[in-house]
């Protein structure tokens, strides 16, 4: 496997053929803001945060699909990125209903947790306060698509993980939301497990446990990690 070498905010690390940007950051101990990115699903490269510069390229890159290259010059955490990464940011709370007091994954929700670490203390878009459903048909589970910030994470854990493909988007630009099976309420879907993968792989509060408080909803990567890693040794007979 061919070794290449290469300078992540003038820091020089070797990766792998193949490795993305991200991936090689995260083993440097380079933090690069995601949102839409799981490990152990495929990356689609959605939420823009993990967006770099990349000496040589007139335009912004997204880390966690753009393959390492012998000799890369990147920058993770310039002004420009900073800016951008806020904009995103804005833009997902100006997008939907986030109330973070009254959510049940207050304290623990990556999106909340992204507007921390940017620095964002109030939106300056205008909100469109979008007329969104919550449902809890679902014996188990409910989901708030105001809390949705379409990371297509549940649908990537179904398909590629549990193999239901219960999940699916629907709808374009500004009416799109994510539906189960034939855009039908979650508790009449066939298709559906029940496995709670979608749950902990939802980085809002939109996929949750019914029954959870505001504050209460947390996630449990181990579950997801567990499962992949298990596969990728071919601990269990198919």
């Amino acid at each position: 496997m061919t070794v290449k070498t290469l300078t992540i905010n003038e820091k020089l690390v070797s990766a792998n053929e193949g490795q993305t940007v991200l991936e090689v950051a995260q083993e440097a101990g380079i933090h690069i803001p995601t949102l839409c990115y799981l490990e152990g699903v495929s990356e689609v490269g959605a939420c823009r945060l993990c967006l770099v510069e990349i000496a040589g390229s007139n335009k912004l890159q997204p880390a966690c699909v753009t393959q390492v290259s012998e000799g890369m010059e990147i920058k993770t955490r310039t002004e420009q990125l900073q800016k951008y990464r806020r904009m995103i940011i804005e833009m997902l709370f100006a997008e939907g209903n986030h109330i973070c007091s009254v959510c049940v994954a207050n304290g623990n929700c990556e999106l909340q947790n992204l507007a921390i670490e940017m620095g964002m203390d109030h939106v300056r878009l205008n909100y469109q306060f979008p007329q969104r459903s919550v449902d809890i048909s679902h014996p188990r589970f409910g989901v708030d698509h105001n809390r949705c910030v379409l990371c297509t994470r549940c649908v990537r854990v179904c398909d590629e993980i549990e193999g239901a493909h219960t999940w699916d988007v629907a709808g374009r630009g500004f009416n799109s939301h994510v539906i189960t099976d034939l855009n039908q309420p979650w508790g009449t879907s066939q298709s559906c497990t029940s496995c709670s993968k979608c749950v902990h792989a939802c980085p809002t509060g939109a996929i949750f446990f019914q029954g959870s408080t505001v504050g209460e909803m947390t996630r449990d990567r181990t579950k997801l990690e567990f499962i992949m890693n298990a596969r990728e040794q071919k601990q269990w007979n198919v």
